[in-house]
């Protein structure tokens, strides 16, 4: 039996979608900027990063169907796509993903003002995958302030980004 939506709630899931799709399509601009300064290690973890944010949208408009809502899928912004440094692009990169945790706090506290508790623990899921974002997001960027601007640092940076376990590092499991 499919349950009607909330006409806020659905609003807030939609407007999710779009940062979803706004991540998604940032971490690609990101992926292609660090490709073309040869960076292929980061270049890599970025378009990964950009697959999981259209998954992570895609499970949203899935849901939405789901519950007789209707999802909205976003036009977007040209998203940024030259930076000064590596250093920048990962600040970008944790900036993006403090919005976002702020955007599905909204969303948790909509669902709070009316009890829509459905809403509320399938979304519990956002809330375990941004906490492990913002942790792998702060740690490479805590590691590429270490470096500075050394290039031999930047190198083996680039080299070992995928090997890193940073949810293991920060206790996330």
């Amino acid at each position: 039996m499919r349950q009607d939506m909330i006409p806020e709630i659905e609003k807030s899931l939609n407007d999710q979608i779009k940062h979803e799709a706004k991540a998604s399509a940032q971490y690609l601009a990101m992926a292609c900027w660090a490709d073309a300064q040869g960076y292929n290690g980061i270049a890599e973890f970025f378009y990964t990063q950009s697959e999981e944010e259209r998954a992570h949208m895609t499970k949203l408009v899935k849901f939405i169907n789901e519950r007789s809502g209707t999802a909205i899928i976003p036009a977007l912004d040209k998203p940024r796509a030259e930076f000064d440094s590596l250093l920048q692009l990962f600040e970008i990169f944790l900036e993006h993903e403090e919005f976002v945790t702020a955007q599905i706090n909204d969303v948790i506290f909509k669902c709070l003002e009316y009890k829509d508790y459905n809403v509320h623990n399938f979304m519990q899921w956002y809330v375990s995958e941004q906490l492990e974002e913002e942790a792998t997001a702060r740690t490479l960027l805590d590691k590429l302030k270490i470096i500075g601007d050394d290039k031999s640092g930047h190198y083996l940076f680039d080299r070992d980004i995928n090997t890193f376990n940073v949810a293991s590092e920060q206790g996330n499991q």
